[in-house]
């Protein structure tokens, strides 16, 4: 997507010299990948203790195991 933006020069010189890219374009597509994913970490550690599972380890352990090779 062909977008104009009217970013703070320093601000993206700063971020590239960090980053060490050459081009705006990667380190500002590199920066919003950064922001969703710090993003999905934080609602993953929202979860955190939230997440109940029910397992039956005599029954996980009786389980035919595959032959190794």
């Amino acid at each position: 997507m062909r977008t104009t933006l009217d970013l703070p020069d320093g601000l993206v010189e700063a971020a590239r010299d960090t980053i060490g890219f050459k081009s705006k374009t990667d380190t500002v597509v590199y920066a919003l990948k950064e922001v969703v994913r710090r993003g999905r970490v934080d609602d993953l550690k929202a979860m955190f203790g939230k997440v109940h599972v029910s397992l039956d380890l005599d029954a996980t352990r009786e389980r035919p195991r595959r032959a190794t090779r």
